[in-house]
């Protein structure tokens, strides 16, 4: 096994008892999952995930997910289909380590300068500014003609597809992609989900063609779904849902520089769509409180959310980029504490009421 590889699966073993929140043990909560794109940050939902895999107190109905965090989810349910909870985290464990590997094969590498200081950035790396510049001169049909993208080879080195079939998958997949044609989102569930859905859903414009799926062609679903919370909604029993949040919400300070400014566009145009659901669920909420909507059409949506805004906000937008090893697991730790904090502080809360106050967070 690979040394690295070795080390993540066991590093939490010997503090597990430390971690684990006993009182869980009393009775299993279930909670559905939404899960934000980010590229490389990611990572940190899998740091989320891995925490939350080791509770077993807590079940997992669905997952939405968009572009990073649909790889996560596919990564995950095919885990959990296979090998239960100790395969999902085992699954996750071997597709990072497998991003890592593939970024390592590309050009676009921290500079030596860049680890010595510890920097995540890879502003000074001289490939990605001149990838960078290609982006912003030719589309991908012309830089990357034949359509090449490395992570579609990971993703089937990682998972079977079929074993996330409704007939196989304990858990509901909803993955969110943009009809390039319509502007509609496309949600893709179990059994429409194939490796050309997941790369729809992660098809970044400006480095990827788009994906052809029936005769559409689909961008990232983050335009319209980062992630999608109607699909929890309308398919799912469960109340609860948990946000895994990627991309900042808020900044302190105004960007100045162009790599500043194009990064708080992307956290401002990714983040909208989940704004604007969540404004109609504390709609819907208030309703329901005030007994305005009695006749049973409309159900509580009970909100989570787990986030590290301040270590987020550290990263620029060229970081999405960093495939290093050694990121990945910096991004995965932040992950996990993340959970762990939300675990001690909101576990109880679970079925009971939101633990984030909705209009605060997102209006």
């Amino acid at each position: 096994m690979d040394t690295a590889l070795y080390e993540v699966e066991h590093r939490h073993e010997a503090g597990s008892d430390h971690h684990h929140h006993a009182e869980h043990a009393a009775a299993e909560k279930t909670i559905n999952l939404a899960l934000q794109g980010g590229g490389a940050h990611g990572a940190f939902t899998w740091g989320v995930l891995d925490r939350l895999l080791e509770e077993k107190a807590i079940g997992f109905e669905a997952i939405s997910a968009t572009s990073a965090g649909a790889m996560n989810a596919v990564v995950l349910a095919y885990g959990m289909a296979v090998g239960g909870r100790e395969g999902a985290r085992r699954a996750l464990t071997d597709f990072w380590r497998r991003v890592s590997h593939a970024a390592a094969m590309g050009p676009l590498q921290p500079t030596p300068f860049e680890r010595l200081t510890g920097m995540r950035s890879l502003e000074h790396s001289p490939a990605f500014v001149a990838f960078d510049l290609v982006t912003r001169l030719f589309s991908p049909y012309e830089f990357n003609p034949l359509g090449i993208n490395p992570l579609r080879d990971v993703l089937c080195k990682s998972v079977d597809f079929e074993a996330l079939r409704t007939t196989c998958c304990p858990i509901k997949l909803y993955l969110s992609a943009t009809n390039v044609r319509s502007g509609k989102v496309r949600v893709f569930e179990n059994d429409d989900v194939t490796p050309d859905a997941v790369m729809a859903s992660a098809c970044l414009p400006f480095m990827f063609q788009a994906v052809e799926i029936d005769g559409e062609a689909y961008w990232d679903g983050g335009y319209m779904g980062n992630p999608a919370i109607f699909p929890l909604i309308y398919g799912c029993e469960t109340g609860d849902v948990l946000v895994v949040h990627i991309n900042p919400l808020e900044r302190a300070e105004a960007p100045r520089t162009a790599f500043e400014i194009m990064n708080r566009i992307n956290e401002i145009s990714f983040n909208s769509s989940l704004m604007r659901e969540m404004r109609a669920i504390a709609f819907v909420t208030r309703l329901l409180d005030e007994g305005k909507i009695v006749d049973g059409t409309m159900k509580h949506m009970r909100i989570h959310a787990i986030s590290d805004g301040e270590f987020m906000q550290s990263l620029g937008v060229a970081s999405k980029l960093n495939a290093d090893w050694s990121f990945l697991l910096e991004l995965m730790e932040h992950g996990r504490a993340a959970a762990d904090a939300w675990l001690g502080k909101d576990w109880k809360k679970i079925g009971v009421k939101s633990t984030i106050d909705i209009a605060d967070t997102y209006l």
